[in-house]
């Protein structure tokens, strides 16, 4: 555990020390608040649900992005209650506002992956290939602007997939259950 802990502080030390630089930092700042509240991810599968032909496929990313929310935010943030890196590493200095709720998972990368696998798996690759790397941008941006760890990302971005896979299946199974409801014609 604190060799996972020391790569952990490590990778975030190299970032802010030879990655991060005044170019990047507006840039890394808008991507980071995209997924705040996972609000780009609520919009887009809002937009999906519009659309008869994507409706679906709006109604899985719907149903992933609520069990992140269940799995990670409510869940496993408050069991881990690991703290924020930049209150454990002394010489981090994030640069955004410091989020108040603990580190792990990140719920950032947890609903930009629920939400993005779902797209990238169910929409023509034109377009979910775009939806992946947001969703790998927006992850990454957390560790860029000092607010998780690696590990922290990881295991947002592997609940979150896995969250996508619940969503397909939520959505699927209510469908089986309606196609057995609807009265034969």
């Amino acid at each position: 555990m604190e060799a996972l802990l020391n790569l952990d502080g490590g990778i975030l030390l190299f970032l802010q020390d030879a990655v991060r630089n005044p170019v990047l930092n507006p840039i890394m700042t808008v991507i980071t608040s995209l997924g705040n509240a996972g609000i780009i991810w609520i919009l887009l599968t809002a937009a999906l649900l519009i659309p008869k032909k994507t409706r679906k496929i709006g109604c899985m990313s719907a149903c992933a992005l609520l069990a992140s929310l269940l799995f990670n935010n409510i869940l496993l943030k408050n069991l881990v209650a690991r703290v924020r890196p930049y209150n454990a590493i002394e010489a981090l200095i994030p640069i955004i506002s410091k989020p108040s709720e603990y580190s792990f998972p990140s719920g950032h990368a947890g609903s930009s992956f629920a939400s993005a696998w779902v797209l990238y798996r169910k929409l023509p690759k034109k377009y979910g290939i775009w939806a992946a790397i947001l969703a790998a941008l927006i992850s990454f941006s957390r560790l860029y602007v000092g607010v998780h760890y690696p590990s922290d990302v990881l295991a947002g971005i592997l609940v979150g997939i896995g969250c996508s896979y619940v969503g397909e299946w939520v959505v699927l199974q209510l469908e089986k259950r309606r196609l057995r409801k609807k009265p034969e014609e």
